[in-house]
C-alpha cells in the first residue's frame, strides 16, 4: 500500500464523491467533527485558519462522526446547515462516517494504522483530532482534540 492519502475516496456531505487525489500539492488537516461536543466551536478556529491560507496550498477536510457520546446524531444535511449558519464553514465537509472500531472508514484506516501510512498507529482520541498531511499525502504529525486549530504548532507547519 502507498504511504499517501491520494489513492484514496470518500463522499460529500452533498453525496458526491470526493477523490484524494486533488490534494496533490496542498498540505491538507483532516479532523473528524461534531456538533454537539464541547469541542464544537473548534469550526470558528478551523475556518479562520481555511481563510488565511486557503490561497497557498492548504485545505481543510472535515468528517462529521457519531462515534464519541453521539455527539453528531444529525444527517449530513442536517449537519451542513449547522455548519454554515453557526460557524461559517466554507472548507470541504465530508459526509458523517465511523472513525473508530470494525466499520472505520478507509480514510481513518489509513489515518491510524501504520501499516496503511507508514508513519505510525494512533487511535481518534475525540472529537477534533487533527491529521496532517504535507503535499505529497503522507501523514507527518497527529494533533490532540483539546489542541486549537490557530495553535503555533499548527502555524508553524503550515507556514513551514
Amino acid at each position: 500500500m502507498s504511504n499517501s492519502i491520494h489513492q484514496l475516496v470518500a463522499t460529500d456531505i452533498k453525496g458526491n464523491t470526493f477523490d484524494f487525489s486533488t490534494l496533490k500539492g496542498n498540505k491538507v488537516i483532516i479532523v473528524n467533527t461534531a456538533s454537539k461536543c464541547g469541542l464544537t466551536p473548534q469550526y470558528e478556529d478551523l475556518q479562520k485558519l481555511y481563510n488565511t491560507y486557503k490561497d497557498s496550498n492548504f485545505k481543510i477536510i472535515g468528517f462529521p462522526s457519531n462515534d464519541f457520546m453521539a455527539q453528531e446524531p444529525g444527517s449530513n444535511d442536517d449537519i451542513s446547515r449547522f455548519c454554515v449558519e453557526n460557524y461559517g464553514v466554507s472548507f470541504q465537509m465530508m459526509g458523517k462516517i465511523k472513525v473508530k472500531g470494525e466499520d472505520k472508514h478507509d480514510v481513518f484506516q489509513f489515518l491510524t494504522n501504520k501499516s496503511w501510512n507508514q508513519k505510525v498507529d494512533s487511535e481518534v482520541e475525540w472529537n477534533f483530532q487533527k491529521f496532517l498531511l504535507n503535499e505529497k499525502g503522507e501523514l507527518e504529525k497527529v494533533i490532540a482534540p483539546q489542541t486549537s486549530p490557530l495553535d503555533k504548532e499548527i502555524i508553524d507547519w503550515i507556514e513551514a
